[in-house]
């Protein structure tokens, strides 16, 4: 059974709780699922409603959602495999070119990904997340990140000179506006995007909130984390001698900007590994093997840390937060994972005081990959929404 209690509020926020039965088998496909979701609409009602519901991972799942007049399903798992239908690169600067791509409609609704890391780069099944049929999709790789080049570059290499390459992206392409999407360090550039330029963004969908504060960046590079996962951060901390554990992230600096190339791999590995051992509530090993990829992981951790070892290059601790006025009419979900480690949620609890015209999405059986079943079906269901709001709009 499936039990939800709706409330009211000025905010929109939604927790679903779900139990697997102790007797119930864990190795078959779906499960029976107990849930309490409670959601703020801003209209003054309470109801209290049953269902019998079963879950299974990219099973065909909705949600209803009041759109003007009429009730609408959400769909909530994701869209089948594409290709791109264009793909080029980007001179940005003197010294980066960006590797861009789209596919779904090329008439369609615009919605960009950004990818997390920084430095993580973009993969074929991001575009998973959106209707190839409304959607005109467009992914590409950050400064130094996948197939841009040069690799693993830190020249040049801000946060403002990203928010310049996705407007530059944004005229190449001949696109007046459109919908954001953006994930943990994606969630950050979205953020930091929007609010530098709020009249070029239909919508926003964020998950796993990351406001690159300093207390954040303590809590998974200083030790906080390690009390969750003692055995994936024991590699990461050896790595480096205890004079010099003072700092872990100035530690790891020194190393990934080293001369010699093998101590840069050999800092990169740990780097990774550790980030990509936490990312799932539950152990993903195809998601672990990434740490192992000298190539990948180079630009991953050396980016990363070159944003962290420079506070993001955001003027105070607090500026994406301080901005939000900025960005408060924008039709806005935030989706965030009880259990994510990573990026953990007072990060998006702070974001949804800041900010409580957004839906808030909490997925109670999650931690930080947007791969996790919960969290893929929550922002599959939430740019749903912006489509469903986008063709309503249309004149």
């Amino acid at each position: 059974m499936r039990l939800g209690f709706k409330f009211a509020s000025k905010s929109n926020t939604f927790f679903t709780h779900s139990s697997l039965p102790p007797a119930f088998p864990p190795s078959l496909p779906y499960f029976p699922s107990l849930s309490k979701n409670f959601t703020f609409s801003g209209k003054k009602k309470l109801s209290l409603w049953v269902q019998r519901v079963g879950y299974k991972t990219e099973t065909q799942l909705s949600d209803k959602m009041e759109s003007g007049n009429p009730t609408e399903q959400l769909i909530r798992n994701l869209y089948p495999p594409i290709e791109p239908y264009s793909t080029g690169f980007l001179k940005v600067s003197d010294v980066h070119t960006i590797y861009w791509e789209q596919s779904g409609n090329p008439d369609g609704h615009p919605v960009v990904f950004l990818h997390g890391g920084p430095g993580g780069g973009t993969s074929p099944s991001n575009r998973r997340f959106f209707d190839p049929e409304f959607y005109r999709i467009i992914l590409f790789d950050q400064r130094g990140a996948g197939k841009s080049t040069p690799h693993a570059c830190l020249e040049n290499n801000t946060t403002w000179d990203l928010t310049d390459d996705i407007e530059k992206l944004r005229e190449h392409l001949k696109i007046p506006e459109w919908q954001v999407f953006g994930g943990s360090w994606g969630s950050t550039l979205a953020l930091a995007y929007s609010e530098s330029h709020p009249d070029k963004v239909t919508g926003l969908v964020l998950r796993g909130i990351f406001l690159l504060r300093k207390k954040e960046i303590d809590w998974f590079y200083e030790g906080g984390a390690a009390a969750i996962y003692p055995d994936a951060w024991e590699p990461f901390r050896d790595l480096i001698p205890e004079k010099e554990r003072e700092s872990f992230i100035t530690a790891y600096h020194r190393r990934l900007n080293s001369e010699d190339l093998e101590i840069q791999y050999a800092a990169a590995r740990a780097w990774t590994k550790w980030e990509m051992m936490t990312a799932h509530l539950l152990p993903n090993d195809e998601n672990i093997k990434r740490g192992d990829d000298d190539y990948f992981s180079l630009a991953f951790a050396r980016i990363e840390n070159h944003y962290f070892v420079n506070k993001g290059f955001f003027p105070s601790d607090s500026f994406l937060l301080d901005n939000v006025d900025k960005i408060r009419h924008i039709n806005t979900t935030i989706v965030q994972g009880r259990y994510d480690v990573c990026c953990p949620m007072m990060s998006a609890w702070d974001l949804h005081k800041a900010f409580p015209e957004a839906d808030f999405k909490v997925v109670p059986n999650a931690g930080h990959s947007a791969n996790e079943p919960g969290i893929a079906a929550e922002l599959v269901a939430a740019n749903e929404k912006l489509k469903s709001l986008a063709k309503n709009n249309k004149p």
